[in-house]
């Protein structure tokens, strides 16, 4: 996932010599059921205010009740979207506590988001996302990257994530709304977590957080950007994708879709509404040299700009629910350090932190050997256990 911050730079950076005029970031193509259409009136509520809900079948999750929740959150900008958010109950437990879980999406089409790939079998991480349930606990899984799929957007994704449990909350027949909260994800919906951990004391100070336990997070794009540079990657069609979720999220500073060639625009137009294993199959043999409008790179300080702003090493916010964070030592594709760098900054802040450094290299190996202990730990603040912290 944290490979596309190369693309961003590299297509944001290249010349303008050969590049189609006027070129408009491409949305995905809408969801064409009525729930997912935000009403007109939508900046008329405030964040986390519920927009409408449904009960949904969960055959596919036995022992489950399900419902969707549509409310009002916030993109980059501060203007008003509609968030949607998948909520599966436990059938027999009465006033469950609730885990937010922000699971792996890495693509940009609706129908990859959780309200669908939980169904359609696209969501990769399915199975680890209902652990939860089998402690007895109520889950949320909500579609952190907004209507656009903005793939990506760290801060987006972060806000969402809060309005979403904000509004699972008010939501009486869900039974949740003075249940114990916690969040979790790892890789992208680590950092997803991660974000929202640190901006819930400004952005949802109401909100009483449990627990935040997050792995695998990227957390300085700009740094992954300047260590992996311009080569191929196996990873290209999530970089690219990533690039394009970027744009759709700050089409005035990102305009990614001006520095393509004709092939990169047909690129663009071919995985719009694409989902991670169409993204890396056709991805393999292609990359950003053969995208761009020009081989000739320069600096571009707006990229790094919003790459610095997605980069959770930077947020000045840090939080102050009991937070659990692990990383592979080792992992290139999420480096440990600027985690480490964060980390330490919210402990010098007074947060409460665990950190848990895994001897491991391998990305997806650490969010494995990781959750357990991450799993335990927000189970242990459920119960009002004294929290821990290696500060």
């Amino acid at each position: 996932m944290p490979k596309f911050v190369v693309l961003v730079l590299s297509l944001l950076t290249a010349g303008l010599l050969a590049s189609p005029a006027g070129a408009n970031p491409l949305y995905p193509t809408p969801d064409p059921d009525p729930f997912f259409t935000a009403p007109a009136d939508i900046g008329e509520l405030a964040p986390g205010d519920v927009v409408r809900t449904r009960r949904i079948d969960t055959m596919l999750y036995p022992g489950t009740d399900g419902h969707q929740v549509a409310f009002r959150s916030t993109n980059s900008q501060g203007n008003a979207i509609m968030g949607i958010t998948t909520v599966l109950l436990p059938i027999g437990v009465k006033n469950p506590p609730l885990v937010s879980y922000q699971a792996l999406i890495n693509s940009i089409g609706t129908r990859c988001n959780p309200s669908k790939s939980l169904f359609n079998g696209e969501l990769q991480d399915a199975p680890g996302a209902m652990l939860p349930l089998q402690r007895g606990w109520a889950i949320s899984v909500p579609d952190y990257l907004g209507p656009t799929v903005a793939y990506g957007a760290a801060k987006l994704s972060g806000m969402v994530t809060l309005d979403s449990v904000r509004a699972v909350q008010k939501v009486a027949e869900l039974g949740v709304g003075s249940s114990p909260v916690a969040l979790a994800g790892y890789s992208g919906g680590g950092m997803a977590t991660a974000w929202a951990g640190a901006m819930q004391p400004t952005y949802a100070p109401e909100l009483k957080l449990a627990a935040v336990v997050s792995g695998g997070i990227p957390a300085d794009l700009e740094l992954m950007a300047d260590a992996l540079g311009f080569a191929p990657h196996p990873g290209f069609g999530l970089a690219f994708a990533a690039a394009m979720g970027m744009e759709r999220e700050y089409p005035d500073r990102l305009p990614v879709s001006e520095q393509l060639n004709e092939n990169g625009l047909w690129f663009r137009d071919f995985t719009k509404d694409g989902c991670r294993r169409f993204l890396l199959f056709h991805g393999i043999f292609r990359n950003a040299e053969q995208m761009a409008a020009s081989k000739e790179l320069m600096t571009s300080e707006v990229a790094r700009g919003v790459l610095r702003e997605n980069s959770l090493v930077h947020y000045a916010g840090a939080p102050t629910a009991p937070t659990y964070i692990w990383q592979g030592r080792y992992d290139t594709l999420t480096p440990h350090g600027p985690v480490a760098d964060t980390v330490a900054r919210w402990c010098a802040a007074g947060a409460p932190v665990e950190m848990a450094t895994l001897d491991i290299a391998e990305h997806m190996t650490a969010a494995a050997a990781g959750f357990v202990d991450a799993w335990n730990y927000v189970e242990d603040r459920f119960r009002n256990e004294p929290v821990p912290s290696n500060c």
